[in-house]
């Protein structure tokens, strides 16, 4: 077995989670031997992972590092959303095959650009669409598959971001601002677009969207609230997003964007403090700069005539499907419960994965723990087209979402066939990532 050599452009969290993965369970698979990242601390974090230490290549831009020699097989695509295109371009130029986080980009042409470039160079392009690797939704395609359901008419699906993860995020976070960003239904629910797709196995050929801001605004704002919550605010111990909170029961998401002096594990309080004093997750959560919907619903209509909605909301946590066949209809959230039409009797699919919980990692429903372990197969085998998610099955799911966006802000709905047609409407976000 060859170890293929991995290449990190961008150390934010994903990245990190995916070396820190390959190093722990699969050593014989995967070396990272090189980073880039602005922030030092986040290369130190990658090389961390590194089997040589003293031979691995730390890097302030990634330009610096493809402008070596290629280093080896694999490039992560680990970089803010809007800052994809540009080196996954120069690294499939380079030689390299991605591991491309998503979003793929941030506008529908970027998007389709990616997936050009990659045909023509002969790249593999493996997207990070986790949930399709998740026993969860590997139990539901494999049901959907099947035919015990017959022909699904109708699929319903949900995902509640959590309060506190929209905050963080979507209204003091890197994806705050959908025109710096990427619209929310892209950013945070292209996985469960892709999922949409991957179960109709059809074209998308119509979308309608509805939603919007309601909730964190400053209208909304409690009465003598200042700016900053640790500027002493007279409902920090009632408001469910004070941001000291961070120093508590939300502490685990400082590592996700801590920038202070020393490691995250072992900063004092009033570090933390002083940090939250002066960064954007110290604001008040409706007194901010964010224009992401706090919550959405798309209906999406596909070429043989079957529906599917789709709603993303911020006052929820978890993602939830149903889907209803001419033979059966099928739950899940936790497990996977199969309702026969004709007999009424039911049955429950344990998706809970051993292995997974013995590994001790389950983020995205051991999503990522199986993203990982399916990396070097699908980077290996024969048949570049077959990769469960290749460039080309992640595209549909990111045009679906570009057009559930313009149907929310132009309260139009829009047809597949002529919104992709020419140029692509301004209302994308422009080209310059949920955690």
């Amino acid at each position: 077995m060859k170890k293929l050599k991995l290449v990190a452009l961008g150390c934010g969290a994903r990245t990190r989670t995916y070396v820190s993965l390959a190093r722990q369970h699969l050593p014989d698979h995967f070396d990272v031997v090189a980073a880039a990242d602005p922030r030092p601390e986040r290369v130190r974090q990658v090389r961390a992972c590194a089997h040589d230490p003293k031979g691995f290549l730390s890097f302030g831009d990634y330009r610096d590092l493809l402008a070596r020699e290629k280093l080896g097989e694999i490039a992560i695509i680990g970089t803010q959303d809007a800052d994809h295109l540009e080196p996954a371009l120069a690294a499939m130029e380079k030689g390299y095959d991605l591991l491309l986080e998503k979003p793929v980009a941030t506008t529908a042409q970027d998007v389709l650009t990616v997936a050009a470039a990659a045909r023509r160079l002969g790249r593999r392009v493996m997207v990070c669409h986790v949930l399709r690797f998740a026993p969860l939704y590997q139990a539901v395609k494999a049901v959907v598959e099947s035919g015990e359901l017959g022909e699904i008419r109708t699929v319903n699906a949900t995902e509640g971001v959590g309060p506190w993860h929209f905050a963080h995020s979507y209204v003091r976070g890197h994806w705050n601002d959908s025109n710096r960003a990427s619209p929310l239904i892209l950013a945070k629910s292209c996985h469960d677009l892709d999922i949409l797709s991957w179960l109709m196995g059809d074209e998308c050929v119509s979308v309608s969207s509805v939603g919007d801001l309601s909730h964190f605004r400053s209208a909304n704002f409690p009465a003598g609230a200042p700016g900053r919550c640790t500027d002493g605010c007279p409902h920090a111990a009632t408001c469910h997003y004070n941001a000291e909170h961070y120093l508590d029961r939300e502490r685990r998401w400082l590592s996700l964007v801590w920038s202070g002096d020393t490691d995250v594990a072992t900063a004092g309080e009033e570090e933390i403090r002083r940090w939250l004093a002066l960064s954007p997750w110290g604001r008040c959560a409706y007194q901010c700069d964010n224009n992401q919907p706090d919550h959405q619903t798309a209906q999406f209509q596909f070429a043989r005539g079957q529906t599917a909605t789709f709603t993303v909301t911020a006052f929820a946590s978890g993602r939830t499907l149903e889907i209803y066949g001419t033979r059966g209809m099928l739950r899940a959230g936790t497990n996977v419960e199969v309702v026969d039409h004709a007999t009424g009797r039911s049955r429950v699919i344990q998706t809970a994965s051993d292995a997974v919980t013995a590994e001790g990692y389950d983020e995205h429903g051991g999503g990522d723990f199986g993203l990982v372990s399916n990396l070097y197969d699908q980077m290996t085998g024969a048949d570049p087209g077959a990769m469960t998610t290749g460039i080309d099955r992640a595209v549909p799911s990111h045009l679906m979402a570009f057009a559930a966006e313009e149907s929310r802000t132009s309260g139009q709905t829009v047809l597949m066939s002529q919104f992709f047609i020419g140029t692509i409407p301004s209302t994308t976000a422009p080209s310059s990532d949920p955690v």
